[in-house]
């Protein structure tokens, strides 16, 4: 019974490991999505970047 559960753990240990991974590439991508639509909502509005930079 002891090596099911430790299969169990092992499993789940990479399940965990693999949605850690997935959660960091999505934060990555927003992250990045979020700082190209800043800049082109201030390209669009003609506010320099350091005074939106300086509100955050």
């Amino acid at each position: 019974m002891t090596g099911h559960t430790q299969l169990a753990v092992t499993t789940r240990d990479r399940f965990l490991q693999a949605a850690e991974k997935e959660l960091i590439a999505f934060e990555r991508r927003e992250r990045e999505f979020l700082k190209r639509d800043r800049e082109e909502r201030a390209a669009k509005l003609q506010i320099p970047l350091d005074k939106i930079a300086a509100h955050n």
